[in-house]
C-alpha cells in the first residue's frame, strides 16, 4: 500500500513531463526547495523519472532563507536532497527588512522576493528551469481566487516562458493532489523535516480552500475534471 503512494506520485509526475515537455536534454533545473512537503516531494520524484522520460538533465536545489521563518531543518533537507543527487544551496534574504515603511508582511510580497531571487540566482549560474512545487490543488485555488478576487480568468501556467529571462518555469506537480503528496511524503519520512509557513495560517487560500472541498465534495475526479476545463480555456499554457 504504501510503495503504491509514491509509486502514484511518481507516475503523475512522469505524465506531466513527457505530456507538457517540462523536461528536454541536457536541462539545468534548479529545483526551489521551500523546506515543506511539496518542494521536497517534487525533488524525490524529479529525481526518479530519468528512466521513465530518457532525458539526462541536472538536479540543483536552493532554499531562500527569509528572515521570518527559522523553521526550515536545513541539515534534514539538505542530507535527503544528497539521498536523491541534488546539491543544495542556502541563500539568506531579507523578505521583511525589504518592505517599505508602513507595508505589512503578506504572501504577495514573499513570492515576488522569492521568485525574483530565484531567477537571479538561475540566471546567474546557467540554470535554464526553475521547478515550482505547486500542485493541482494549488493551481485551481488560484484560478477561483483570481477569478473571485480579482475577476481575472487566469491560473498558474504548467510551463512558463518568460521572454525578459532565458529560464522557464515548470510545475511537475500540476497533476498531483495534495492528499498524495502528503500520503508520498509519509512514506518517505519527509514530514518529519518539513517546515510551515507561519504568515500562512489564516490566508485567503485556506479559505478558498475549504469552498472548493465543500462544493467538489473534495472528489479528486472532480479536481481533475476543473484542471482539465481550465486547461481546455487555454489557462495553463504561458508565455
Amino acid at each position: 500500500m504504501n510503495a503504491a503512494r509514491s509509486g502514484i506520485v511518481e507516475k503523475l509526475v512522469t505524465k506531466a513531463v513527457i505530456e507538457r515537455n517540462l523536461i528536454e536534454e541536457d536541462d539545468r533545473i534548479l529545483v526551489a526547495a521551500s523546506g515543506g512537503k511539496d518542494s521536497t516531494v517534487m525533488a524525490w520524484a524529479l529525481s526518479r523519472v530519468r528512466p521513465a522520460i530518457r532525458k539526462n538533465y541536472e538536479l540543483a536545489a536552493v532554499h531562500i532563507a527569509s528572515d521570518f521563518c527559522a523553521c526550515c531543518k536545513k541539515a534534514a533537507l539538505e542530507e535527503r536532497l544528497a539521498e536523491w543527487g541534488v546539491s543544495f544551496t542556502d541563500i539568506p534574504v531579507p523578505i521583511i527588512g525589504r518592505l517599505k515603511p508602513g507595508r505589512t508582511m503578506n504572501c504577495y510580497w514573499c513570492s515576488t522576493q522569492r521568485r525574483m531571487e530565484l531567477l537571479k540566482y538561475a540566471g546567474e549560474r546557467g540554470f535554464n528551469k526553475i521547478a515550482l512545487g505547486h500542485h493541482l490543488d494549488d493551481i485551481i485555488e488560484t484560478f477561483f481566487m483570481n477569478m473571485t478576487a480579482k475577476g481575472q480568468l487566469s491560473a498558474m501556467p504548467i510551463l512558463l516562458k518568460y521572454r525578459k529571462y532565458p529560464v522557464s518555469i515548470i510545475r511537475p506537480l500540476c497533476f498531483v493532489e495534495e492528499r498524495q503528496i502528503i500520503a508520498c511524503a509519509e512514506e518517505k519520512g519527509i514530514l518529519k523535516a518539513a517546515c510551515t509557513c507561519p504568515f500562512g495560517v489564516n490566508s485567503s487560500r485556506k479559505i478558498i480552500r475549504k469552498r472548493i472541498a465543500d462544493f467538489t465534495g473534495n472528489s479528486g475526479a472532480v479536481k481533475r475534471r476543473i484542471l482539465r476545463s481550465v486547461d481546455r480555456a487555454g489557462l495553463l499554457a504561458g508565455e
